[in-house]
């Protein structure tokens, strides 16, 4: 499912126009993003969390030569899904 099929789905169970499902999506996913990007989790309920997690600098192998590598230091998003979620998923 892409962005434009999750719009259409939100619009047909929530009864709003797909200008309004697409300001209702827009505006969840950016304060999702804001969110975690500045550094706190977002926990939804049987969903699951957002959260930033921070990757020390590493040295890793370019698979192609074996040639070493060095990875910088970095932060990224990560999801954990919550436990009605991995049910489902599981059922």
């Amino acid at each position: 499912m892409n962005k434009t099929q999750l719009v259409k789905k939100v619009a047909e169970a929530s009864g709003l126009t797909a200008k309004q499902a697409t300001a209702a999506v827009d505006s969840v996913l950016s304060t999702i993003v804001d969110t975690v990007a500045a550094g706190e989790n977002v926990a939804l309920l049987g969903f699951g969390t957002f959260e930033k997690k921070h990757r020390d600098a590493r040295t890793g192998r370019n698979p192609a030569t074996g040639e070493a590598m060095e990875f910088a230091a970095s932060d990224t998003p990560v999801f954990k899904a919550g436990k009605a979620f991995k049910e489902k998923v599981n059922a």
